[in-house]
């Protein structure tokens, strides 16, 4: 995926500029679906050994804390001024955007209790129906990330000006409870 300039998320990305923690969640989010994607290439020649059940903590972990934040940021902060200006294409895209966020947390629901059974080590080699639900949830971002990315959050950011740009950084902090 190439991502322009403007979004590029190095590794002082702060609240201070909100669209620049956008971007650096949506890194953090691919590595965390290229450790969904390794775990599911092991677990068939190693089942749910240590490291299988690590990775499923860890992916547990960001898809149930920071995943969630994030796309409230977007539904917060992000999609409102773009459905505001009323353009036919813009308003589309957006809410289809919307209906991915709602199809994420429904095939998160059975994306994650395949990978508490496997931290668990209950299921050492998920059947088709598990295999299914973590490759059907790993498929919903791709398009999904690009289109906010290449799009949403570059007219996005042209809709708001400096203060709004603060407050968003800010109300993204206080929700955090960071400092």
């Amino acid at each position: 995926m190439n991502r322009p300039n403007l979004l590029h998320a190095g590794p002082a990305a702060s609240f201070d500029e909100p669209f620049e923690m956008l971007a650096a969640c949506h890194d953090r989010l691919q590595r965390m679906l290229a450790l969904l994607a390794r775990l599911r290439e092991h677990l068939p020649a190693h089942g749910a050994d240590a490291q299988a059940r690590q990775a499923a903590h860890d992916v547990m972990r960001y898809f149930d804390q920071a995943a969630p934040q994030h796309h409230r940021d977007e539904e917060l902060h992000v999609f409102p001024p773009l459905l505001a200006q009323g353009d036919p294409a813009t308003v589309e895209r957006v809410q289809a955007l919307q209906r991915d966020h709602r199809q994420m947390e429904e095939a998160w629901e059975r994306a994650r209790t395949v990978l508490a059974a496997i931290e668990g080590g209950q299921l050492q080699q998920p059947d088709a129906a598990s295999r299914v639900a973590l490759e059907t949830f790993s498929s919903l971002y791709g398009a999904h990330l690009e289109a906010e990315e290449q799009l949403v959050f570059p007219a996005a950011r042209q809709l708001l000006d400096a203060a709004a740009i603060r407050e968003m950084g800010r109300e993204m902090r206080l929700r955090r409870g960071a400092a």
